[in-house]
């Protein structure tokens, strides 16, 4: 499984994702999730994945080839696409394309597969965007009501962006928010693993100006989590019944 979190504010946009793939408890991989196509000043799209690497993989290879074809067009390459929401109707549709290609072929297995994706990004002159791709190759997109979006094992990083994200939000506090969220789903399900992949996306530059790779073992993320469950404990205790 995986865990991958995106959050759109006023200043930008904060994308976290893990590494780990499971395929049995006696199988586990790391593989990236996070995937960059960036024209800087001009374009810049981020797609972070879930789901069966067979969809995945071969959906973003698709993707590059189409950006990388010197016949491409405004309807096949998303860094053609007049705006980012049509580059969110491609990627939708390569997805569903691949998943029904896929399945025909799993189906007399008995067998299926599924992949959700989050794609953020923006053109020069246009507004940032950030989606949530389903397998049918439909898609939500974040608002200032609900300001992030989440695939993979969610819930155990959901409680702390409910409470603390809004749009108004700063990258540096996003950055808090996002890893503090991975950390909560690290301790609670063993599916989601480090490293961990990080992107920011600052508002109008078009480009990206901050990628980490967190290995296992970071000093900065180990002494963030034991703070938090620090100040969790502490809060605990001062509450009275």
């Amino acid at each position: 499984m995986t865990y991958c979190v995106g959050l759109l504010l006023n200043e930008g946009a904060v994308l976290l994702s893990d590494t780990r793939t499971n395929a049995g408890l006696d199988n586990i991989s790391t593989y990236r999730k996070m995937f960059f196509f960036e024209d800087p000043g001009e374009r810049v799209i981020v797609i972070m994945t879930a789901g069966s690497l067979s969809l995945t993989q071969t959906t973003l290879a698709r993707l590059k080839e189409a950006v990388d074809d010197p016949e491409s067009t405004e309807e096949t390459s998303i860094m053609k696409a007049p705006t980012i929401l049509q580059a969110a109707g491609i990627i939708g549709n390569m997805l569903a394309t691949v998943r029904g290609e896929i399945e025909d072929k799993l189906t007399a297995m008995k067998q299926g597969a599924t992949a959700s994706l989050i794609v953020a990004g923006q053109r020069k002159g246009g507004a940032m965007r950030l989606f949530l791709i389903y397998p049918e190759g439909n898609f939500i997109q974040a608002t200032e009501d609900t300001p992030f979006l989440q695939i993979g094992e969610h819930k155990y990083g959901k409680p702390i962006l409910d409470r603390v994200v809004k749009p108004t939000t700063s990258l540096a506090d996003a950055q808090k928010a996002v890893l503090l969220s991975m950390d909560s789903t690290l301790r609670s399900n063993l599916s989601v693993g480090m490293p961990l992949d990080l992107c920011i996306l600052p508002r109008d530059t078009c480009q990206i100006t901050g990628k980490r790779r967190i290995e296992a073992g970071d000093e900065a993320f180990r002494a963030m989590s034991e703070a938090w469950s620090r100040a969790l404990r502490d809060g605990f205790a001062q509450i009275k019944l």
